[in-house]
């Protein structure tokens, strides 16, 4: 999905974000059928689009700005306590480095449209289920097969990927890993003194542009157009113009490309879900909105929480209370706590999960997020459980099997991780970021400390 994409795609996808948010919209699909591939006429109806009002049967509250986002969050524990000892530190941040790259490699073959979103009318779990059947591995208790009795139209052979079961030797290029490299870079360089501009500029010191996909691929475009060309320097109307940069042409500003984001800010905060969120919001801000900024959020509490938590409920807990409560992400995450209480089987679970929230593009951060809240409730503390749900859900195999396995690494610890999962990884990462292609996965862990002890002192100093 990296690249441009026609505008009038751009424009159909951005009437659909326009209704999920509560926008009136009547009208407007007939004007975009009218305008065909016309930029002119096209750019008409998107200046149409941005005078929309909302409909008047819309009743969420969806702040994107810090201040009103914490003022419609429910009570909560802004910072854990903890008894840890340096070398259980170690091991956590090593868990959490290593659980993601094992959940990631899980659903990094799988990410093909049969697998994410169905197929003849099928959904994308029966097809990941079918595969491993065809391969005679199910249940799933190991990475994916390369070769299976399953045809399908859109085969899973792909010789660039390298994560298949008989194939694996190092964690391989990937995004959900290229920003968690990123956002160590970045608080390594600045610690605690940084903002959304930054971002914009370490993605165009890092990133090339057919690395980002979706809000990061129109948010980096729009950033350069705002960026001085004279001192590259932030300018003095920044929360103006990142309104532009994060929402010009960006239909995608809810999707789950923030949420792929957050562990960075989980670890360097480990214990303290506040910051973390709001390191998070720093982050999800620069290209996201609303829901998009707080499935960042969400996702970076609960990471921080399971450094210093086992209970999975606690987790969640403590992940909502840094979201706002009338948003359309919390309602969603407290229908997925309910669908799973009545399942008993994991077939079953992702089943409802998918038929809940089919209406979303499946790589939305809200049909995602509560896929990813089924699957750590469901695994009761078991890795492999929670990786494998995570990932048979379809939509976005790789992004979820990477955050739900970096949950479970931060709270087990690398040492309670199987074998079967880490020992294929080889404790090594290509993240196609310089210095870091390759590098020790127990570097990157060790790194994640240092920054972790970095900021509880510059905490610390500013008391």
């Amino acid at each position: 999905m990296a690249g441009y994409a026609a505008l009038d795609v751009l424009l159909n996808l951005e009437l659909t974000q326009l209704d999920e948010e509560g926008y009136d919209t009547a009208g407007l699909h007939q004007k975009l059928q009218a305008a065909g591939t016309d930029g002119a006429s096209l750019l008409e109806v998107y200046e149409e689009m941005q005078r929309l009002p909302k409909r008047q049967d819309f009743s969420y509250i969806e702040p994107s700005d810090l201040e009103h986002i914490r003022l419609d969050r429910p009570a909560g524990p802004r910072k854990l306590d903890d008894t840890l000892h340096d070398s259980q530190w170690k091991d956590k941040f090593y868990g959490a480095w290593l659980g993601r790259c094992c959940g990631c490699a899980l659903g990094k073959p799988l990410e093909s449209y049969p697998f994410n979103v169905g197929k003849d009318g099928k959904p994308g779990w029966f097809w990941i289920k079918a595969w491993y059947e065809g391969a005679d591995a199910w249940p799933i208790q190991g990475y994916v097969p390369r070769h299976s009795r399953l045809e399908l139209t859109n085969p899973i052979e792909m010789p660039n990927i390298h994560s298949y079961r008989d194939m694996m030797t190092y964690m391989e290029s990937d995004d959900d890993l290229r920003y968690t490299v990123l956002g160590l870079v970045l608080l390594e360089q600045k610690g605690l003194q940084w903002d959304s501009w930054d971002i914009g500029d370490l993605w165009h010191k890092y990133l090339t542009y057919q690395q980002v996909c979706t809000a990061e691929t129109q948010s980096y475009i729009n950033f350069i157009q705002v960026a001085p060309r004279e001192n590259y320097k932030k300018p003095s109307n920044w929360p103006e113009r990142k309104e532009w940069v994060r929402t010009y042409l960006n239909p995608y500003r809810e999707w789950i490309g923030a949420q792929i984001r957050a562990d960075a800010f989980g670890y360097a905060a480990a214990g303290n879900p506040e910051l973390a969120a709001e390191l998070a919001w720093r982050d999800g801000s620069f290209s996201h909105v609303k829901n998009g900024i707080y499935g960042e959020m969400y996702t970076a509490a609960m990471i921080a929480a399971a450094f210093v938590t086992d209970d999975v409920e606690d987790i969640v807990r403590i992940g909502l209370s840094e979201i706002p409560q009338q948003s359309r992400l919390a309602q969603a995450i407290h229908q997925a706590i309910e669908i799973t209480k009545t399942c008993h089987d994991q077939i079953e679970l992702v089943g409802r999960i998918e038929q809940a929230f089919n209406s979303y593009n499946w790589v939305h951060t809200i049909n995602n997020a509560a896929l990813v809240t089924a699957a750590l409730l469901f695994s009761e503390g078991d890795f492999e459980t929670a990786i494998t749900t995570a990932v048979l859900g379809g939509w976005d195999t790789d992004c979820n099997g990477a955050t739900l396995g970096s949950i479970m690494g931060a709270m087990l610890g690398a040492s309670r991780l199987p074998s079967r999962w880490t020992e294929p990884l080889d404790d090594t990462l290509y993240a196609e970021i310089i210095n870091f292609h390759p590098i020790s996965i127990s570097e990157c862990a060790q790194r994640s400390y240092s920054v972790f002890r970095k900021i509880q002192s510059e905490l610390n100093r500013s008391k």
